[in-house]
């Protein structure tokens, strides 16, 4: 059956209202969204575009006011970016390597996202990326380290530099200018692999700890709550000390971190559960407390309860309901917090990455988008900055937005495109 009629937009307060036959009529989005009953789906909704890439020619379209440039092209699989004191443009090149399918659901599964080009052979490396001209394209390109175990957070801390591989953390010495680090790293933290696989990094703003996103192994705690031990968390390592710890849990896969300047608190979006429905429960921005517990895999958007799950009810009390809601699916991965007067006509808020749905019967995300802030908390709609990464009948992708920051010259957003293997490059028009 064909779901797919045209969609509109209408952004109205805190909700975005969708008019599509077979969709939700009101997007889960906002500081208190409308959040659709859970319908369970005894076989997950698996629909991803075919990955096509982008036409010579052919760019994202960006909202009014703004204009938008490839900095870098012929990547493979690009997902986080690392801006360097220098102005280098550090990103990381990996992608999901998977093992046999293990059923037929599998075998779907893997097939559909092989086509999407979600998973396959990881380069597994960082580029390092100068634009030596300061003209927004970057001329000169060096393998900056390689080797890695499906590489994705990076940060540099006092002449440190950090990798979030999906094993665990490694440090490097790192002289200023470099343009590549060589030896096998210095292991400071173990991670289990498998499951989610983005290990996101941010340094606290004194630069005495590293925060990582570490995801679940699955949808819902499948295999049991012991094989997700010291997942579904973001967790703090002291750097003076090496003790890590988890800082906080209940989150399904925190990739992307922030801090916000006002309150100097954390922030992080989550992806969340799969199989009930297309909007329930949505992917969410959340302010991150210490020792805080988000709710899963028990329940979803604070204490609504997942009953396919046993229960934990003393959990289920302390859960958290989050700040935001991002939608159903939007696989909402890049964060980074754009004072204003990066952008013309933005205030002060945050950039969310949307890499976008595969689980739903019509797609979401596929863009990327800004939620201003003020006095340290959400304060409106969201805004888009970049779509069009996906065409008019969600046949096909030319590419999907992931990590995010704000460019060397601090006028400017650059955006990992990991189908169009691209990074993009956001200025006033």
């Amino acid at each position: 059956m064909d779901f797919l009629a045209k969609a509109t937009a209408i952004v109205g307060g805190a909700m975005v209202v969708l008019r599509r036959f077979g969709a939700p009529k009101v997007a889960a989005v906002g500081t208190a969204p409308t959040i659709p009953d859970a319908k369970k789906q005894g076989i997950m909704t698996l629909k991803m575009p075919t990955a096509k890439g982008w036409a010579p020619g052919h760019v994202p379209k960006a909202a009014s006011g703004l204009k938008v440039n490839a900095f870098a092209s012929h990547l493979e699989h690009p997902r986080w970016i690392e801006v360097l004191p220098n102005g280098d443009v550090l990103v990381a090149e990996a992608l999901e390597e998977v093992g046999p399918p293990k059923s037929l659901m599998d075998r779907a599964a893997q097939a559909t996202m092989r086509r999407a080009r979600a998973i396959g052979v990881s380069a597994n490396r960082i580029t390092l990326w100068r634009d030596t001209d300061g003209d927004g394209v970057a001329e000169t390109r060096e393998v900056f380290l390689e080797g890695q175990r499906q590489p994705f957070g990076m940060a540099l801390v006092n002449g440190t530099f950090y990798v979030g591989n999906t094993d665990g953390i490694v440090a490097f010495p790192y002289t200023h200018g470099a343009t590549h680090l060589t030896g096998p790293g210095r292991r400071l933290v173990d991670f289990k692999p498998g499951g989610h696989w983005t290990r996101s990094l941010i340094a606290s703003p004194d630069g005495s700890k590293l925060y990582a996103g570490v995801g679940s192994l699955s949808n819902i705690g499948d295999a049991g709550m012991a094989a997700e031990e010291g997942r579904a968390a973001i967790w703090e390592l002291d750097l003076a000390t090496g003790k890590a710890r988890i800082f906080a849990s209940g989150l399904r896969n925190a990739v992307g971190t922030a801090w916000e300047p006002a309150t100097g608190a954390l922030w992080t979006v989550v992806n969340e559960r799969d199989g009930l429905g297309d909007e329930t429960p949505p992917d969410y921005l959340t302010s991150v407390q210490d020792g805080g517990f988000y709710g899963w895999p028990y329940c979803y958007w604070g204490k609504t309860v997942d009953d396919r799950v046993p229960q934990d009810p003393a959990l289920v009390a302390r859960a958290i309901t989050p700040d935001y809601a991002l939608g159903g699916h939007t696989a909402s991965l890049g964060l980074c917090w754009m004072p204003e007067g990066t952008l013309p006509g933005f205030p002060d808020g945050m950039v969310i990455g949307q890499h976008g749905s595969w689980n739903r019967s019509t797609l979401s995300g596929y863009k990327l988008i800004f939620v201003p802030f003020r006095n340290g908390r959400p304060s409106g709609p969201p805004r888009d900055i970049l779509w069009g990464f996906l065409s008019e009948d969600e046949k096909t992708s030319f590419g999907r937005p992931v990590g995010v920051t704000v460019g060397p010259d601090k006028t400017s957003l650059l955006m990992a495109d990991d189908v169009g293997d691209v990074i993009w490059r956001v200025t006033g028009a």
